[in-house]
């Protein structure tokens, strides 16, 4: 179990931690700006001309694939006022921002600017989008602000080892569908939330029943920047490609994941909305030339839905707990919890 003891902890961050807009705005600045995220399906930017819109924390990003077939992530800011550029995603020749019409290039370069002619002293010839840093992993398209940032290969780690060690071919995964939610919780209680099963026997009754959650059974794993854990199919349980759910985690918070049975791969962001508010989205991907039906796709998806459905509940709850103001921080149970403490000695290291 690489790193299982490498760092442990009795208390939780404190509890203030999880409801301060300060602590907010140096996290924006000292976590979500520096780290790689996932962005979206590398299918959304296939062909010359796709682009897509998302948010890395709280900075707009487009993703575009220019007529070179490079593929580019800007943010998504235009360089004469400060309006958002393009919203969605689709197809388009250039990237035209809707407050004054000043029109990028899909490379990111300033192109027209109406009446830059007549305004003296006004050059337009270095105006370009800022670009960010972008690459992919199979289908999965990732972005980050941060120029000085290690490559995603070395953030990733043993990552595609082990799902392709899975039963995971990650270059036939196909695109299916996006799940998106708010929760009404600071987004480092969603993602501690995620990295423990401690909870699972207790509040995911049909996840227990199907994935052996005990401790002799359930692995974790703790990395430089990344955590997994690994679950076996219950005893008795029918297998398939993928016998053995695996849940890893990517500094800050991009989820990877994938359920026992069929190849499949759920991968998606959490993002704060305020101190107390959370966005997230998970996008889907399957074998579509596969032996799957469309059934056992369905019921994968309602399977996992459920398990989202159980954690809304309980870090809402978290939330109402962290916000009585009347204690000072939580424990930790120092093997169940290992993946939070490394978590937090993370936010600790990132906030000096």
């Amino acid at each position: 179990m690489a790193g299982l003891a490498s760092r442990t902890a009795p208390s939780t961050l404190p509890w203030s931690w999880y409801s301060d807009p300060e602590l907010l705005r140096r996290e924006q600045e000292l976590i979500f700006r520096r780290a790689w995220q996932y962005a979206g399906p590398a299918e959304h930017v296939a062909s010359s001309g796709d682009f897509f819109s998302c948010r890395v924390g709280d900075v707009p990003v487009v993703v575009v694939r220019d007529q070179e077939d490079v593929l580019h992530a800007f943010l998504n800011v235009c360089r004469h006022r400060g309006s958002i550029v393009v919203e969605g995603r689709g197809n388009r020749e250039t990237l035209q921002c809707p407050y004054h019409a000043w029109t990028y290039g899909l490379d990111g370069r300033l192109r027209a600017a109406p009446r830059a002619k007549r305004e003296p002293g006004l050059d337009t010839g270095d105006i370009c989008l800022r670009e960010l840093a972008v690459e992919t992993w199979g289908p999965l398209v990732f972005v980050c602000p941060d120029p000085e940032a290690p490559p995603l290969g070395e953030v990733l780690g043993s990552l595609p080892d082990a799902v392709a060690a899975g039963g995971i071919e990650i270059e036939r995964l196909r695109f299916r569908q996006r799940s998106a939610s708010e929760l009404a919780c600071n987004w480092k209680i969603a993602i501690e939330n995620y990295l423990e099963c401690y909870h699972c026997a207790v509040a995911h009754p049909g996840f227990s029943a199907v994935v052996d959650v005990s401790p002799d059974a359930y692995r974790l794993e703790t990395h430089e920047r990344s955590s997994s854990q690994f679950g076996p199919l219950r005893p008795g349980r029918e297998g398939g490609t993928v016998a053995e759910g695996q849940f890893h985690w990517l500094w800050p918070v991009t989820k990877l994941y994938a359920m026992p049975g069929l190849q499949n791969l759920a991968a998606g962001p959490v993002a704060p909305l305020g101190p107390e508010r959370t966005t997230a989205y998970l996008d889907y991907f399957f074998v579509e030339d596969g032996a799957d039906t469309e059934a056992e796709i369905e019921e994968l998806i309602a399977f996992d839905d459920q398990v989202g459905v159980e954690d809304r509940a309980l870090v809402e709850s978290v939330q109402a707990g962290v916000r009585s103001g009347l204690i000072d921080e939580g424990r930790l149970m120092p093997e169940s919890e290992n993946l939070i403490a490394h978590f937090q000695g993370l936010v600790r290291e990132a906030l000096g």
